[in-house]
C-alpha cells in the first residue's frame, strides 16, 4: 500500500505549507483561524503520503547540486511522524490566542521537514539553523526572566553545534568535491567528526545535553510540546542518514540511556524529569544507529517514531497540569486525581508507552533496538540498555503519574474548578490512540520502515521478561517510596560548568579590560596621544593661517589693486574724460597703424 502510494513523480515540499501558513495566519480571524490552524498540517500530511520516490527540486549553485526534495523510505517514516504530530501539537495549541506560538511552531515543524528531505549538505544546514531560530522563539515566548536565559544559552550552544557543522561541510567539500548527504565517504575523518559533533549536539549526547532539560524546561506549555519532537529526532535522522554503522555511537547511546534515567530520578520539575528521559530514549536511536544493522536501523527509526507520540502525550498532560494549577514541581503537586481525571488517564497511557509495557508502542520499537544488540553479539550494550528501561518505568511510569495525581489526599493549593481545555484533551486522546494503536498492531509501522521486517515482538518469552522486569520495578518503587520522595532542590549537570565559566568570563571583562583600559589607554591617551592632538592642532593653525589664508588673501588683494587701475581707466566717471580716453585710443590706433604702414 505505501509503496504504490509512493510510485509516481509527485513532489511539492511539505515545508512550504508550514511556512506559507505561517505568514498568512495572522490575517484568518474568528472559527476561520481555528479551521485553518488544523487545515495546515493535515493537509502537509496528505501531501507526504503522495510523494514520489527519488530526488526532486534540484539546483546548480556554483557548480554545486542542491537538492531539497530526497524521498526514500527512511525520509518517508520521520516526514510522517512530523507531520503527524503536527496535527496533534496544533490541536492541542488552539485555544492559544496569540499566532506567535503557532506561528513559530510551523516554521520549526517546517524546518523539521526541510531537514528530513534534504539531499544536500547545504540545504540541511539551512534547514538546520531554522530549527535554532524557530525553537528559541518558543522558549522566548514564555516571557519570563527564566526562558530568557535559557534561551540564550541554547542559542550559543546551537551556535556552536551549527558552526561545527558548517566546517565540516567546508572541509568535506574541499576534500572530496561533493556535499552530497549520504553516508560519510572515507578517507575524511576531520570532516566526519566536525559533522558529526553537530550531530550529536542536537541529538543531546552527554556532556552536550544539559541544554535539553534548560530549554524545555523552560518553553511554553504548547513549544515544549513541539520542542520534545523535532530537534533530537532530527538529529537521529541526520545520524541514520550519514553515520550508521559508525562503533563510537553504541556506548554514547548507551551512556545517553543511562544517564537520563540517573537524572530523571533525582529531578523535581515535572518537564525537567521529562527532559532527562527524552536524552535517555534518544540513547536507544543512537545505539541502534551506531549498531548499524537492519535490525537496529529500523528498530531506532521505529522507536524515533513512537518515541514522538508517547513524549508529546507526557509533554501534554504534564502541561495541562501547569496549564490549569501554575505549578511544575513534583514536590508541591499531588492529590488531582479527582480533579482531572482525564489527563491523568491519558499521561498514564504515555508513561505505560515509554516503559515499554506490552501492546503499548514502546514495546514494539524499543525491543528492536534490544535485539539489534544481542543479534551483533554486543551482550553489554544489550544489558545496559535493559537496566536503562527499568529505570524509565521507575520515573516516567511510576513517578510521574504518582506524585501528581496522587500522593496526597487533596492538593497543597486550591484545586483546579475544570479539566483541561478540550482542544487538549482531544490532542492528548489522539496520540493515545496511537501509542495503544501501534502497540497492539505493530505491523502498521513496521510497514512503514526503511528495511523489511523480520521481528515479532509478542512472543511468550519476550511478553513475560517484560512483565517480570516490570513488576520488579513496580515493587522496588513502592519499597523506596519516601527516598525517591522528591525534594525542592536544585540538580546540578554540566551547565554548571558553563555557567559558571560565563560568570567568570564577566568578572574577567569587567575587571581586566576595565583595569587595563583605565591603568594603560587613559595614561597613553593622557600623555602620548593629547600632546600629539595639541601639536597637531597648532600646526594645522599655523598652516591654516600663515600659508593658506596668506596664499588667499594676498592673491584677493592683488585682484584688488588691478582691479582699481582698470576702473581709474575703464570707468573714470566723466562724460569729457569718457571722450578724451575714446579719442586718444583712437589717436593711438592711428598712429599705429600709420607707423606700422611705413616701416
Amino acid at each position: 500500500m505505501i509503496e504504490s502510494l509512493h510510485a509516481g513523480n509527485f513532489f511539492f515540499h511539505p515545508a512550504l505549507l508550514f511556512f506559507l501558513g505561517a505568514c498568512i495566519l495572522p490575517f484568518v480571524k474568528g472559527w476561520g483561524r481555528n479551521i485553518f490552524i488544523i487545515a495546515v498540517p493535515l493537509a502537509s500530511l496528505i501531501l507526504v503520503l503522495f510523494l514520489g520516490y527519488g530526488a526532486h527540486w534540484q539546483v546548480q549553485v556554483g557548480g554545486m547540486e542542491i537538492t531539497f526534495g530526497r524521498v526514500d523510505r527512511l525520509s518517508l517514516v520521520f516526514a510522517y511522524i512530523f507531520c503527524l504530530m503536527s496535527i496533534i501539537g496544533s490541536l492541542y495549541g488552539l485555544h492559544v490566542k496569540e499566532n506567535r506560538q503557532t506561528m513559530a511552531a510551523w516554521g520549526y515543524v517546517g524546518s523539521a521537514l526541510g531537514c528530513t528531505l534534504a539531499g544536500d549538505y547545504l540545504s540541511l544546514f539551512f534547514f538546520w539553523e531554522g530549527l535554532m531560530v524557530t525553537s528559541v522563539c518558543l522558549v522566548w515566548l514564555r516571557g519570563t526572566e527564566e526562558s530568557l536565559r535559557a534561551g540564550f544559552r541554547y542559542i550559543l550552544v546551537h551556535t556552536f553545534g551549527g558552526l561545527s557543522l558548517l566546517a565540516g561541510i567546508f572541509v568535506l567539500y574541499f576534500q572530496t568535491g561533493d556535499i552530497t548527504f549520504g553516508p560519510m565517504p572515507e578517507g575524511v575523518t576531520l570532516a566526519a567528526w566536525l559533522i558529526m559533533i553537530g550531530f550529536l549536539l542536537n541529538a543531546a549526547v552527554p556532556p552536550l545535553h544539559a541544554w535539553l532539560p534548560d530549554a524545555y524546561g523552560s518553553a511554553t506549555v504548547v513549544g515544549s510540546v513541539f520542542m520534545c519532537a523535532y530537534t533530537t529526532k532530527t538529529a537521529v535522522y541526520t545520524l541514520a542518514r550519514a553515520f550508521a554503522g559508525f562503533d563510537i555511537l553504541i556506548p554514547l547511546g548507551v551512556i545517553m540511556a543511562l544517564y537520563g534515567v540517573v537524572y530523571a530520578v533525582l529531578e523535581n520539575d515535572t518537564r525537567r524529569l521529562l527532559s532527562y528521559h527524552i536524552i535517555s530514549q534518544v540513547g536507544y536511536m543512537v545505539a541502534g544507529v551506531g549498531i548499524g544493522t537492519e535490525m537496529a536501523i529500523n528498530g531506532a527509526t521505529a522507536h524515533a517514531f513512537a518515541h514522538i507520540l508517547y513524549k508529546s502525550l507526557l509533554f501534554m498532560g504534564v502541561g495541562s497540569v501547569i496549564a490549569a494549577t501554575g505549578r511544575s514541581k513534583f514536590s508541591e503537586l499531588g492529590g488531582l486525581w479527582k480533579y482531572m481525571p482525564w489527563t491523568f488517564v491519558f499521561t498514564l497511557i504515555g508513561g505505560l508507552s515509554i516503559s515499554a509495557f506490552p501492546f503499548f508502542s514502546g514495546f514494539i520499537s524499543k525491543s528492536m533496538v534490544i535485539a539489534g544488540a544481542w543479534e551483533d553479539h554486543l551482550t553489554w550494550a544489550g544489558l545496559l540498555l535493559t537496566l536503562a528501561s527499568a529505570g524509565t518505568f521507575l520515573h516516567t511510569g511510576l513517578k510521574v503519574p504518582y506524585f501528581i495525581w496522587f500522593n496526597r489526599e487533596e492538593p497543597p493549593f486550591d484545586p483546579p474548578e475544570k479539566e483541561a481545555p478540550w482542544n487538549m484533551l482531544a490532542a492528548m486522546g489522539i496520540a493515545a490512540y496511537f501509542c495503544i494503536m501501534l502497540g497492539c498492531n505493530p505491523q502498521y509501522l513496521y510497514a512503514m520502515l526503511p528495511y523489511p521486517v523480520d521481528y515479532q515482538p509478542y512472543t511468550a518469552t519476550h511478553v513475560m521478561a517484560s512483565y517480570q522486569l516490570l513488576l520488579f520495578t513496580m515493587l522496588g518503587f513502592f519499597l523506596l517510596l519516601k527516598q525517591l520522595k522528591p525534594k525542592p532542590l536544585i540538580g546540578l549537570d554540566v551547565d554548571w560548568f558553563y555557567r559558571r565559566a560565563s560568570v567568570y568570563f564577566m568578572a574577567f571583562c569587567r575587571n581586566v579590560p576595565a583595569a587595563i583600559d583605565t591603568v594603560v589607554i587613559s595614561r597613553l591617551h593622557a600623555t602620548v596621544a593629547l600632546p600629539l592632538l595639541r601639536l597637531g592642532s597648532r600646526l594645522s593653525s599655523w598652516n591654516d593661517i600663515r600659508v593658506v589664508d596668506g596664499l588667499i588673501d594676498g592673491a584677493a588683494n592683488s585682484v584688488l589693486r588691478f582691479s582699481r587701475y582698470m576702473r581709474c581707466i575703464a570707468q573714470p566717471g566723466s562724460l569729457s574724460k569718457y571722450l578724451a580716453g575714446m579719442l586718444t585710443f583712437l589717436a593711438g590706433t592711428v598712429m599705429a597703424a600709420v607707423a606700422l604702414a611705413l616701416y
